[in-house]
């Protein structure tokens, strides 16, 4: 199986962990494409980067709701014991109460920066169903019920304000808060992915954070067993940022054919500001991808 239809496969699984799927040979498993090329990594980022400057996508990317920070907030003291940590990390919620539904009314998104957007809110149970779709053995954490509030949240324009459900839970004296709008429709990118079998760079499995001066953005990237571990190339523009990933030094000889993931700490010159980040492969907007049920709809 070749590094691309390798990754296509295990990304779609949204996996998180090692997942062993037998042995092969390191030729296989990295394609044809083994050994990285800066100067065709640069070449490919400064397409992406030029390609969304000033184009459509980036002015509907600006004046939606695309969010890029955690949709879930946890209640304060969490978690009491091991038992709930791992309860929610496996999404193994019980439910013993009633749900509100959707409002008739659409929400407000409101960014600190100023402005403002009508969103539809989604009810309780679809909320609800994010991040407690578990039915799985083992511990449980109990919701009792459910009010429409708000909660704050990182977008591509800043922090912003949001309608967010507050669950109840048991055993606990705040409640667990989860956001109830979507995100926008992503716009149709301006480029186009590289080709599956041709490439050197691995798609990102996402955004994990940024830090609050907005100088140091922490990814999550695909590696092997087989080398050591991922590398990101970074192409800064006042436009955006274009993260390439890769993978350094990969062995020639028999491997297991594990994909992996290892969060990457990328230093940048200047602050992110209102600047979009962007994956080299694939040619989008990174997505946010931290916290179960975390990555918004816009990019699945």
């Amino acid at each position: 199986m070749r590094s691309a239809q390798l990754r296509r496969f295990l990304v779609g699984l949204g996996l998180f962990v090692t997942v062993a799927v037998g042995v092969t040979s390191c030729g296989d498993k990295y394609g044809e494409a083994g050994a990285h090329d800066p100067a065709r990594a640069a070449e490919r980022a400064r397409q992406v980067s030029d390609a969304w400057e000033g184009s459509e996508a980036a002015r509907v990317w600006r004046e939606g709701y695309f969010p890029l920070g955690d949709p879930v907030r946890l209640p304060e003291g969490a978690f009491h014991s091991d038992a709930d940590k791992q309860a929610y990390q496996r999404q193994n919620f019980e439910l013993r109460g009633s749900l509100p539904g959707a409002p008739s009314k659409k929400g407000e998104v409101r960014w600190r920066g100023g402005g403002s957007l009508a969103v539809p809110v989604v009810s309780a149970r679809a909320a609800y169903e994010k991040v407690g779709g578990g039915s799985g053995p083992g511990p449980r954490l109990i919701v009792t019920g459910a009010r429409l509030g708000e909660m704050t949240i990182r977008t591509s324009r800043g922090s912003a304000t949001v309608p967010a459900w507050h669950f109840t839970i048991k055993g606990y004296d705040t409640p667990l808060k989860r956001v109830a709008v979507v995100a926008s429709k992503l716009p149709k990118p301006p480029v186009k992915p590289l080709p599956d079998l041709t490439d050197d760079l691995w798609e990102l499995a996402g955004l994990d954070t940024v830090s609050r001066d907005g100088r140091t953005v922490v990814l999550r990237a695909h590696h092997g067993s087989c080398d050591d571990g991922p590398g990101v190339d970074v192409l800064e523009s006042a436009d955006n940022v274009v993260f390439s990933a890769w993978i350094r030094n990969p062995s020639d000889g028999p491997c297991t054919a594990d994909m992996r993931m290892k969060k990457v700490t990328v230093k940048l010159d200047r602050p992110v500001g209102d600047r979009m980040l962007l994956d080299g492969f694939t040619g989008r907007p990174v997505p946010y991808e931290g916290s179960p049920g975390s990555r918004s709809s816009s990019w699945s």
